[in-house]
């Protein structure tokens, strides 16, 4: 009879240990749903910078003509960033078309024409300000891609993950070379 009783209770147990942990394969994909979602609201906000570039582009051409790698150097980017074919090579774009950005809208500095020109000014607004939705959004991806990863190199989180198919994500990082202050000259 106590024999019974302990096999009927060792039962019980692994049924409710596998039916409360199998949560866990739930929070798996749940984390890396809300990676995915993040993204999303990256790529929307990213969206809205690359199409603002081009007017700000033809803005600054009239009085920067001369400044035509800049101005290839931005279409590539742009072009690289909608004909990339993975999350990590869409990160690469927009960080590289940060830095040429930056860049462009420094030209200011050496047009004082530009800084009057109201079309120029509209579009620079605009522009600071997606960037800071995207600034914004940025850690909100990354917050979640580090609960994901936390929950992955965790026990028993990293083996829920595993029978999920859930894998590590990748933060979404500025370059060391992006890192640096940009000069002004005058």
């Amino acid at each position: 009879m106590k024999r019974l009783v302990a096999t009927a209770a060792g039962i019980l147990a692994a049924f409710l240990l596998f039916g409360t942990s199998g949560c866990g394969y739930n929070t798996a994909i749940g984390l890396e749903e809300e990676v995915n979602s993040q993204w999303s609201q990256i790529e929307v906000q990213l969206k809205r910078r690359y199409d603002l570039i081009p007017n700000l582009v033809e803005t600054v051409k009239g009085y920067a003509a001369h400044e035509s790698e800049l101005f290839t150097e931005i279409a590539k980017v742009r072009e690289s960033y909608f004909n990339a074919p993975s999350r990590d090579e869409k990160v690469e774009a927009a960080t590289r078309l940060e830095g040429a950005l930056s860049r462009l809208l420094l030209l200011k500095e050496n047009y004082p024409q530009l800084k009057a020109d109201q079309s120029f000014l509209k579009l620079q607004d605009s522009i600071e300000g997606t960037e800071n939705r995207i600034a914004v959004e940025r850690k909100r991806y990354n917050d979640a891609v580090r609960d994901l990863n936390s929950y992955i190199r965790g026990i028993p989180g990293k083996w829920w993950a595993s029978l999920a198919g859930v894998k590590q994500a990748r933060y979404f990082e500025v370059r060391e070379e992006e890192k640096a202050v940009p000069a002004v000259k005058f």
